[in-house]
């Protein structure tokens, strides 16, 4: 393997020079603590699609494929596979779902091997260029890469937004409230669409450029593979894995921004609302259950417990949970514990899902599933897919969610999904 350390890189300008070469981009763009490190994953090697739940199962297939070694970095990648799950494949992990489900022509999973990758650590400010085999033509094509990159352009207004019905969004959230008080579940995740109408082709990099721009988030991606791409400013982690101990850093509980004093008022209102605190709790125990699956027991505790993190439209409430994995447990394992994540999702969550099938009526596809890689020295990281575009030829989608519990007010749930929405809105307006 060799490492390299090279100048700074606009990692999103090598996508828009060859997306090709350079299709998968995770970039920490509001980056803390929790993600300091930004991955350009570059020559896709051979790749495993699943397009059909019958085709074979995809995750005892990456669990077959995916070899670990022993060679140790202090860098997130080292060479290994770049994955997609979209939120149907809960299919492949809970059967009973998988004729409830709603499908679409896009790939319900797939993963491609990855020799090579750019990775920036923005806590020490220093670019890496990465090749597991020591290939110097690989690293040769980079470096002139890299030297050729221009800006990407802006992306201006470009067409026409649509959002789904909002009494359609009323109305299910009125019947997740029956179901509550029925006793069928604590918790639904309910989302609606928007849709973008573009009048003519953009590449997907002049959206993420923009989207980046407006709305910066921690596990921010850009995804241009197969026949859709995936430009997404996520703020939430599904799980890591580092020497052994996994972690999940739930998120629940939304508050819009607010200006000046009034933004004050809105943290101290979210960090000590009843139902907010009640919700996230909830949540919590959901996560720590679905952890204990494949942790030691005993190992999995929180270590962070409801800290708040704000972002350019929104306050969020969240927490961080870790655990010592059980030996021998593998992606597919952890997968089938942890995914879909539970805020995204409700509690419990199968009877959730089966609730969200009935009242969305079309498939989610992307959104609340997972983007992330396996490093061939054993770590991972996987997002969750919210405040994420589909982009399809002239025509992008996005959804947006609030959770609806025992006391939730319709209205007021509806101007949550407005709030989420508001920072990937904005990069379409004057």
């Amino acid at each position: 393997m060799k490492i390299l350390e090279i100048g700074k890189v606009d990692l999103a300008s090598l996508c828009y020079l060859n997306k090709e070469r350079y299709p998968f981009l995770l970039e920490s763009v509001n980056h803390n603590d929790n993600n300091r490190y930004s991955i350009l994953f570059a020559f896709p090697g051979k790749s495993i699609v699943l397009d059909n739940f019958s085709d074979f199962n995809f995750l005892s297939e990456l669990e077959k494929q995916f070899k670990l070694n022993n060679l140790k970095t202090n860098l997130p990648f080292s060479g290994g596979w770049f994955v997609y799950l979209s939120y149907e494949l809960i299919g492949q992990i809970e059967p009973i779902l998988s004729e409830e489900l709603h499908t679409s022509e896009l790939p319900i999973a797939y993963a491609v091997k990855i020799p090579s990758a750019i990775i920036i650590d923005h806590q020490l400010n220093t670019t890496y260029l990465i090749d597991q085999d020591n290939d110097q033509n690989r690293i040769d094509t980079i470096l002139s890469d890299i030297d050729a990159i221009k800006p990407i352009p802006e992306a201006g207004v470009l067409g026409e937004l649509d959002q789904e019905n909002e009494d359609k969004f009323l109305s299910g959230v009125k019947a997740c409230l029956d179901y509550i008080v029925a006793g069928d579940v604590f918790q639904v995740n309910l989302s609606r669409q928007w849709q973008y109408k573009l009048t003519k082709e953009i590449d997907s990099t002049i959206i993420y450029h923009a989207l980046k721009n407006s709305n910066p988030a921690p596990f921010s991606a850009l995804i241009q593979y197969e026949n859709f791409s995936i430009v997404s400013s996520s703020p939430e982690r599904l799980f890591s894995v580092q020497d052994g101990i996994l972690q999940t850093r739930p998120i629940a509980g939304t508050h819009p921004r607010g200006q000046g004093s009034e933004d004050e008022a809105q943290k101290e209102g979210l960090i000590s609302h009843p139902k907010e605190i009640a919700e996230h709790v909830m949540l919590l125990d959901l996560e720590r259950n679905d952890m204990g699956r494949v942790c030691e027991y005993g190992s999995v505790f929180v270590n962070e417990v409801m800290t708040l993190e704000t972002y350019p439209y929104v306050h969020h409430i969240v927490s961080n949970i870790k655990g010592k994995l059980k030996e021998r447990v593998t992606i597919k394992g952890i997968v089938q514990a942890l995914f879909p994540g539970g805020t995204i999702t409700g509690c419990p969550k199968v009877r959730c899902m089966q609730i969200i099938s009935e009242l969305e009526q079309m498939p989610r596809g992307p959104y609340t599933g997972s983007l992330g890689y396996l490093s061939q020295d054993g770590k991972m990281d996987f997002n969750i897919l919210i405040r994420s575009f589909v982009h399809t030829g002239k025509k992008l989608t996005f959804r947006a969610g609030a959770g609806i519990v025992y006391d939730s007010i319709p209205e007021r749930e509806l101007a949550e999904t407005k709030h989420k929405a508001a920072g990937l809105v904005k990069i379409f307006q004057d």
